[in-house]
């Protein structure tokens, strides 16, 4: 067998694009990656085509061998653009790779520790939410079977304006979500790196009688010392981790006790290969694994497949409101069942997205974002 055509494929849907790569092999199979960047995704494209002449004519056995060798194609290794190329790549070797063999991925990262995943709603209750809509949110996804939701309950310009009356209106909103998902639900704070570390000390306070699951990102990531020390002055656990693309950009994290919660994102810390080497080396530390999936339906598949194969998986994020768009694109559509993912016993991922339901999601440029970065105040 050998790799005869690499593609990628990308649709814009809702608030980002999907970049899909498509790996064809001689006798017709073919394996399937995902790298949804939220930003420079025609710079993404081009690194996979830049990649492709390292893999185009050789045989697609081995992932991890391909994952070397294209990591160190050139001196410069790294960073968002070419990990993200090269999870897609990755991805969609593993996938090709159970097609030839005849088993799930999940078979060939050492076996299933579960068959069904917990999956929590993410973007679900948003900053601007008054406290009743809150509340009516947290109830729908506890009727939609979820057992935990995302809840990002203040805005940048909320935190700008007036510090206390956003920390004030904060608690009402997490106050009403709690009271509607009861106490057994999981609520998640979404911080989008918007607090300070002082700021950070006062919600944890302000939000201990309402358990929070955890904080997520409530500082930039780039300072894992400060992240660690962030965590030994709260009692929330601190979910991060979905900005590092490799174990090297990880090991400080761990080392110094960063978080309780690590959330690598397949897509860019350079897909199955990588993550399930962080996840390893999380484990050794006790941390739990949280996969960050804000993709569409193949990194959903290759998140299932390592959530299946790692001992200390968590929860899985399910992209609520793009769920419709998803299972549009995918033949089978992801199984969910009583706040849990089952996962799929059939070769490969388990997936073949259907690129003509998304014939409609034409590529459109990222808009502009001007309002990125903490408030260090």
């Amino acid at each position: 067998m050998k790799i005869t055509k690499i593609e990628t494929f990308k649709f814009w849907v809702d608030w980002c694009n999907w970049l899909f790569v498509r790996i064809t092999a001689d006798d017709g199979t073919v394996g399937w990656g995902e790298a949804s960047l939220h930003g420079a995704i025609e710079s993404v494209e081009t690194a996979i085509q830049e990649f492709a002449p390292h893999l185009v004519g050789q045989d697609p056995a081995g992932p991890q061998a391909h994952w070397h060798r294209l990591y160190n194609a050139w001196r410069w290794r790294g960073g968002a653009v070419f990990m993200s190329a090269l999870a897609a790549l990755d991805i969609a070797l593993w996938d090709l790779e159970g097609k030839r063999l005849g088993v799930p991925v999940h078979r060939l990262l050492g076996g299933a520790h579960r068959e069904r995943l917990k999956v929590y709603a993410s973007h679900w209750i948003r900053g601007t939410d008054e406290p009743e809509n809150a509340f009516k949110a947290a109830q729908e996804a506890v009727r939609r079977g979820f057992g935990g939701f995302k809840c990002t309950p203040f805005t940048r310009e909320g935190l700008s304006e007036n510090e206390s009356r956003a920390l004030r209106r904060a608690v009402e909103v997490v106050a009403a979500a709690r009271e509607g998902a009861g106490v057994d639900a999981e609520i998640f704070i979404e911080c989008s790196e918007l607090l300070s570390p002082r700021l950070t000390v006062m919600l944890d306070g302000l939000l201990a009688p309402y358990r929070p699951g955890w904080f997520e990102e409530p500082v930039p990531f780039e300072n894992a010392r400060a992240m660690a020390q962030l965590q030994r002055d709260i009692r929330t656990p601190i979910a991060t981790g979905e900005r590092l693309l490799s174990r090297y950009e990880y090991r400080e994290l761990l080392e110094s006790a960063g978080c309780r919660i690590i959330q690598p994102d397949l897509m860019h810390a350079g897909g199955l290969t990588e993550v399930r080497r962080i996840a390893d080396m999380a484990d050794t530390y006790y941390v739990s694994v949280a996969p960050h999936n804000p993709g569409g339906p193949i990194c959903t598949m290759a998140a299932m497949q390592l959530a299946a194969a790692i001992p200390n998986f968590f929860i899985l994020e399910q992209m609520e409101p793009q769920r419709a768009a998803r299972d549009r694109a995918s033949r089978p559509a992801v199984v969910f069942e009583d706040g849990h993912f089952l996962v799929p016993q059939t070769p490969g991922l388990g997936i073949e997205p259907d690129l003509e339901a998304l014939k409609d999601f034409a590529f459109q440029p990222q808009p502009r974002n001007e309002r990125r970065g903490a408030l260090w105040r």
